[in-house]
C-alpha cells in the first residue's frame, strides 16, 4: 500500500510565519513589562530589607544607626563622598569602619540585596568587597586604599548640602530622633553630572533613550543619557523607590525630587565646586519631612 504524503504549500507556511510573528508581536511586550514588573518588585524588597537591617542594627545598639562610609579623609579633614559609597577609602578617620559590611553583614548574608535589580550589570568583585569589608583590597587599581560604590544612596548619619536656606539634608542618627533629621534611609541613584558620566543623567533604574555607563575600577554600571534642548525630568519614564525609618518603601517619579549636592564640607555647609565631584544627586521630596 502506497501512502502520499502532503508537505505544506508556500502560502500556508507564509500564513504560520505570519501567525507565529503575530503572537510575538503581542507576547514580547507583556513579557518584557512582566519582567520590568519583578525587578520592581525585587528592588521594593531589597530596600525593605535593608530598612530591616539597618533598624534591627540599631536595636542592638543603643537605638543608633551605622555611621556613614560616605566620607573621604583623616581625622584633621574630612569631607562628604556620594551616599552610594560601600566601601570607604582605607585612609578614612581613625576609629570609623570603612565598610558599609562592618555594620550589616550579620543582618544581610545576601549581597545581592544591597545592589538595585534595575542596575544594567552586577560587578564582579561585589561578594569579595561586602566578605572581606575592612580588609578588601580591589585587585583592580594600584592603590590598596580604593574605595567602592554601589548603586543604592545610604542616607544614615550622611549631610548633603541642599542651599543656604534650607540647611543641610541631615539623615537620620537614631531611632525616634526627628530633631530636624530626615526620616529618609535608602533610595534608588538618580543623578546629574557625575564623575563617571559628566553632563549626563544617570541611574540604577532604567529610563527611556539610556544606555550603559560601564562601571570604573571603583564602581558599578549605570543607565545614561544626555539631556537634549527640550528635555524634562518625565521624559526619564521611571517610578523611583526609597525606604523610610518607619519601615515602609514608597514610589516617587523624577517629578517629585529636589537636588542635593555632595558636600565639601563635614557640616553640609558647602557643596563641591561646580563641574568637580559627584554632581547633583535626586532626592524625593519626601526626604524633608522631618
Amino acid at each position: 500500500m502506497k501512502f502520499s504524503r502532503k508537505g505544506f504549500s508556500l502560502v500556508e507556511l507564509l500564513v504560520v510565519v505570519g501567525i507565529i510573528a503575530t503572537l510575538m508581536g503581542i507576547a514580547l511586550p507583556a513579557l518584557s513589562k512582566a519582567r520590568r514588573q519583578s525587578w520592581e518588585l525585587l528592588n521594593i524588597n531589597n530596600q525593605r530589607n535593608i530598612v530591616r537591617a539597618v533598624t534591627n542594627f540599631a536595636l542592638d545598639h543603643n537605638d543608633r544607626y551605622p555611621e556613614s562610609v560616605a566620607t573621604i579623609g583623616s581625622a584633621s579633614y574630612w569631607n562628604w563622598q556620594e551616599p552610594m559609597m560601600l566601601t570607604a577609602f582605607k585612609s578614612r578617620s581613625p576609629g570609623l569602619n570603612r565598610s558599609v559590611s562592618a555594620y550589616l553583614r550579620e543582618y544581610i548574608k545576601n549581597v545581592d540585596t544591597m545592589i538595585c535589580p534595575c542596575a544594567p550589570d552586577r560587578n564582579p568583585y561585589l561578594e569579595e568587597m561586602w566578605q572581606m569589608g575592612e580588609m578588601w583590597d580591589n585587585p583592580d587599581t594600584p592603590s590598596s586604599d580604593a574605595p567602592f560604590f554601589g548603586t543604592y544612596c545610604f542616607y544614615w548619619n550622611y549631610t548633603g548640602y541642599l542651599d543656604k536656606e534650607e540647611g543641610p539634608l541631615l539623615g537620620p542618627h537614631r531611632i525616634g530622633d526627628s530633631r530636624r533629621r530626615s526620616s529618609i534611609l535608602i533610595s534608588d541613584y538618580l543623578g546629574y553630572d557625575n564623575w563617571r558620566s559628566p553632563d549626563m543623567f544617570s541611574s540604577c533604574e532604567q529610563f527611556k533613550h539610556a544606555e550603559i555607563a560601564d562601571g570604573l575600577r571603583l564602581s558599578s554600571t549605570f543607565w545614561t543619557c544626555t539631556p537634549g534642548e527640550d528635555f524634562s525630568m518625565d521624559l526619564l519614564g521611571i517610578n523611583l523607590k526609597a525606604g523610610y525609618t518607619d519601615g515602609h518603601v514608597e514610589s516617587y517619579s523624577p517629578l517629585q525630587v529636589f537636588p542635593m549636592e555632595v558636600s565639601n564640607k563635614s557640616d553640609g555647609s558647602e557643596p563641591y565646586p561646580e563641574g568637580v565631584g559627584p554632581g547633583t544627586i535626586f532626592l524625593p521630596k519626601n526626604s524633608l519631612s522631618f
